[in-house]
Parts: structure tokens; C-alpha cells; sequence
């Protein structure tokens, strides 16, 4: 008898050693969002020494191999850009992440999970209806990002979000998209669906998990302004959503912002979810 248990507790202690992240209880001061939608999402802005800077209680949960970054997919990394796609650039999320870490007490580490695809419809992240818009444009710029989240990007990121409720706690979900959908007034309850579904598929409250929702590019000679004031009805038809204004953000092109527009939204991101934590924020 003493032996089996000398025998049992060695190879406990050898798993222990080898693989101690599989048994780590989940880490209740380790606040995680999900980010999803399409190019500016994605990040298309340029990548700067500023922005390179590592933080150790800024993570992300990386979404996709990318033997050029030196990451696997599924494990977690120091947020540093690209933090969407292999080759992607600066997102909303960098300085989402940067601020709140700036903000928020030192015992809190941020990570975040970023799924997106340029050029996407809004149902692509539909359960029941991604198939049929998985092939909106025949590119292979298109395609084979598609191809990337396994055909079904909504998976792709539930998957990684379940991943991630092992070691933290998902506080909310960032939305940037719009421009493929502008004009459909629609857009709000496709938004409500797939917010709906995510909650149901996590076993999520949205009184815990708000959304935020970006406004898409404003400037004069924008694509896709006129969508900004559909967006802004989301939160008649999600309660608990929440837009995040354009506003002075500017454009690198008629569709997508600069760096420094980014890191503009990104910051106003996380003031209005520092707000909603009960955190003083700086002013927009």
C-alpha cells in the first residue's frame, strides 16, 4: 500500500514538473477580452518603435501559428504587434491592452484573444449563417484567411475563448466592423445574434461582458461614414453595448486609420470599459 502511494504521488510530482500550466486554477485577477470583426480590427496601421515595447501583465492569446513571430497557436505571449494575424499591423487592441495595464491596479494582467477578417461580412461570425459568407470575395487575400480560422472564424474563436477560460475571466468583447455591411440597418440584430450566441456558447452574463463597438473610419473622404449612424443604434438593441466614437481619428485611406488613429480608438476603448469597471478614466 505505501507503495502504490509513493509510486502515485511521483508521477504526480513528474506531470507537475513537466506541464504545470494544465493544472493551474483559473486566475480571477487575470481579466481577458475577446476582439473580433474585419480589417480595421485586424490592425492595418504601422507598427512603430513606440508601439513594440513589451508589458508583462499584457498578454495575448495567439490565435494562429506564425513560425514568423516565434508563436504557436493557442499559447499565451507578450502583446506586442501583430497581435491579430501573422503578418497584420497595429489594431484598436494594442493600445486597448496598454492603456488598461496603465489604468488598473498591478495585481491585474490583461490578455486578449483577436479574431478578424478583412473585408468580412458582419455574418460571417454567424454560427448558422457563416457559410454563406465565407467566400464574399473570391481573392485569395480573402479566402485564405477564411481558410486560416478553419473555415469557420466564430469557431476559431470560441475555441481560443474556452482555451482561455482555464486561466482567466472574459470581461468583454471589442467589435470593430461595419464597413462591408454600410447602409444595412440590419446590422444591429446581426450583431445581437452573434453577441447572444457568444454568451450562450461561453456560459457568459452580459451584465459581466459588455460590448464595445467601434465607429468605422469618419474622415472626409471616408468610404464608409455613413454607417456610423447605424452603429450608433446598437445599444437600442443590445442594452449592454456600448460605441466607441471615431471621431478625430485619423485615416491612412478612405477605409482604414493611421497608427495614430489607432491608438486614439484603442485608447478610447479602454476608457469607456475602465468606466463600466467603476475605474476613473482620463476624458476622451
Amino acid at each position: 500500500m505505501k507503495k502504490a502511494i509513493f509510486y502515485t504521488l511521483f508521477f504526480v510530482s513528474i506531470i507537475l514538473f513537466m506541464n504545470p500550466m494544465k493544472l493551474m486554477a483559473q486566475d480571477s485577477n487575470f481579466y481577458i477580452w475577446l476582439c473580433f470583426g474585419q480589417s480595421n480590427m485586424e490592425g492595418q496601421g504601422t507598427i512603430e518603435p513606440q508601439d513594440q515595447t513589451p508589458h508583462e501583465r499584457f498578454l495575448v492569446l495567439q490565435s494562429l501559428d506564425c513560425p514568423n513571430l516565434e508563436r504557436e497557436k493557442g499559447k499565451w505571449y507578450p502583446a506586442v504587434p501583430p497581435v491579430c494575424q501573422c503578418y497584420s499591423r497595429l489594431s484598436p487592441a494594442d493600445y486597448f491592452g496598454r492603456t488598461l495595464v496603465e489604468k488598473l491596479p498591478d495585481s491585474i494582467t490583461i490578455g486578449i484573444i483577436n479574431v478578424a477578417v478583412g473585408g468580412c461580412d458582419i455574418r460571417l461570425f454567424d454560427k448558422d449563417l457563416y457559410r454563406d459568407y465565407d467566400s464574399t470575395y473570391t481573392e485569395s487575400w480573402f479566402t485564405s484567411k477564411v481558410a486560416d480560422y478553419g473555415g469557420n472564424p466564430y469557431k476559431h474563436l470560441i475555441d481560443l475563448a474556452k482555451r482561455a477560460q482555464k486561466d482567466g475571466v472574459i470581461k468583454g468583447i471589442l467589435l470593430h466592423q461595419g464597413e462591408t455591411n454600410t447602409g444595412q440597418e440590419e446590422w444591429p440584430a446581426y450583431v445581437q445574434k452573434i453577441y447572444h450566441d457568444m454568451l450562450a456558447d461561453l456560459s457568459l452574463s452580459a451584465n459581466e461582458v459588455p460590448l464595445l463597438a467601434g465607429e468605422v473610419l469618419a474622415t472626409e473622404n471616408s468610404c464608409c461614414s455613413s454607417m456610423n449612424a447605424i452603429i450608433q443604434k446598437l445599444p437600442e438593441t443590445i442594452p449592454t453595448a456600448h460605441v466607441i466614437s471615431s471621431e478625430g481619428c485619423a485615416g491612412q485611406d478612405f477605409a482604414h486609420f493611421d497608427a495614430e488613429g489607432y491608438r486614439i480608438l484603442g485608447r478610447r476603448y479602454a476608457q469607456k470599459m475602465l468606466m463600466l469597471m467603476g475605474y476613473a478614466a482620463d476624458q476622451p
